[in-house]
């Protein structure tokens, strides 16, 4: 399974959250700890909001601990709101249209797990996906697809019920075709100003999802970036929270 962060607050470096912990999201692409997939080599990328409302986007199909121009771009960028993903595929292809994370106007999302029988519901929840929104849809994986799906749940004007619809009509879906395999997630969601994230999964075993407040800085990340286990908050399965203004963080539980 895949591993990301997302960080909201005052400006920092990106290099101080993706290289220089201990356990950083870099080593993490190397030994992840809280899966049982421990290299996610398959590609990365990382979002940031900066002066302009639409997110800047770095995407790349080399693993993370390769690329010489990420440690260059994260030593320069510096963000009051960036995601970072590397990615370890569930089966579909290695490339950058499949990276996370994916933007549309001023959202960005990622996503780790996978929906339970995703190459059977796929061209069911395509249709889904209006023409409006359809022809942005650049590649084959069902976290893009989840994502194009919230706006047609009222996106832009209902975030949180925009999840929860969302994982509502997924699992539907999948119970009308008799899915066995579960459906597990951690997705994060944000627009510039909030953030939102979630921990789902149909079974017992949704993937690790972790949240720590420092002054008005908030970072929600797949594990701890490091040893102080204490200070790091484990989000409950089936629940979302969310943030806006550094550190104001509400938790809620998701009605699927």
């Amino acid at each position: 399974m895949c591993r990301w962060l997302t960080y909201t607050g005052r400006p920092v470096y990106l290099e101080c959250l993706l290289y220089e912990p201990v356990n950083s999201l870099i080593q993490q692409s190397l030994h992840a700890r809280k899966t049982h997939v421990l290299t996610n080599g398959d590609g990365f990328g990382f979002g940031w909001y900066g002066e302009r409302e639409i997110p800047g986007l770095y995407r790349e199909t080399l693993p993370a601990w390769n690329d010489p121009n990420l440690k260059s771009l994260a030593h320069q960028i510096s963000s009051r709101m960036f995601f970072a993903h590397v990615r370890a595929s569930t089966g579909t292809a290695t490339s950058r249209a499949n990276c996370h994370p994916f933007t549309h106007g001023r959202w960005m999302f990622m996503h780790n797990g996978q929906i339970g029988g995703y190459h059977r519901l796929r061209r069911q929840l395509d249709i889904l996906i209006s023409d409006e929104y359809y022809p942005y849809r650049q590649g084959t994986t069902d976290s893009e697809l989840f994502f194009y799906l919230l706006f047609e749940n009222g996106l832009n004007a209902d975030p949180a019920g925009a999840l929860a619809r969302t994982l509502h009509q997924v699992c539907k879906i999948m119970r009308e075709k008799e899915v066995n395999e579960p459906f597990r997630m951690t997705a994060a969601l944000a627009d510039g100003k909030r953030i939102f994230a979630i921990r789902y999964a149909t079974d017992s075993d949704p993937p690790s999802l972790f949240w720590r407040c420092e002054e008005d800085r908030l970072l929600v990340v797949s594990e701890p970036l490091d040893r102080e286990l204490a200070l790091w908050n484990e989000v409950p399965p089936g629940h979302m929270i969310s943030a806006e203004a550094g550190c104001s963080v509400s938790l809620q539980r998701l009605d699927a």
